[in-house]
């Protein structure tokens, strides 16, 4: 027996897409950058860099992130990965890491991260995650706090 798991935690460079299958099941899409830094050779000076993972959740997990997750929220991901190739709409041939997720923690606090982090304005979706809003941690986790 194998086992592999990926921990990810970034930021969402989308709202979620939350859609049901035939089967009456319920998946989230959205994709989350993890930044890193590292010292250019030829230049001496450090960049910034991202790498982007396309993520899936499912069932119940699946309608959390959608009611609570917003672009720009800080998020850790746990699950499986899978490099996947495809042309892009220039014709290339490009790659995307995909990420199915086994857990989803929400990282940021309910005024961080975001344009308005889908916590305020008009409509429907809005309100709902309003109404929700007290479940929700006030305080976001300090990247200390993850014990590993």
């Amino acid at each position: 027996m194998s086992w592999h798991q990926t921990i990810v935690v970034g930021n969402l460079g989308n709202d979620p897409e939350l859609r049901y299958l035939q089967s009456g099941d319920a998946v989230c899409n959205f994709s989350v950058a993890a930044n890193s830094r590292r010292r250019n050779p030829q230049t001496d000076q450090w960049e910034d860099f991202a790498t982007w993972y396309r993520v899936s959740v499912w069932g119940n997990q699946a309608e959390s992130c959608n009611t609570y997750l917003a672009k720009g929220r800080r998020v850790l991901v746990t699950g499986n990965v899978a490099a996947r190739a495809y042309i892009n709409n220039n014709g290339e041939a490009a790659a995307s890491l995909e990420l199915r997720a086994r857990e989803v923690r929400f990282l940021s606090g309910r005024d961080e991260g975001g344009d308005q982090g889908g916590w305020s304005g008009g409509g429907q979706q809005s309100q709902r995650r309003d109404d929700r809003a007290s479940n929700y941690p006030t305080s976001p986790a300090s990247v200390d706090d993850i014990p590993f």
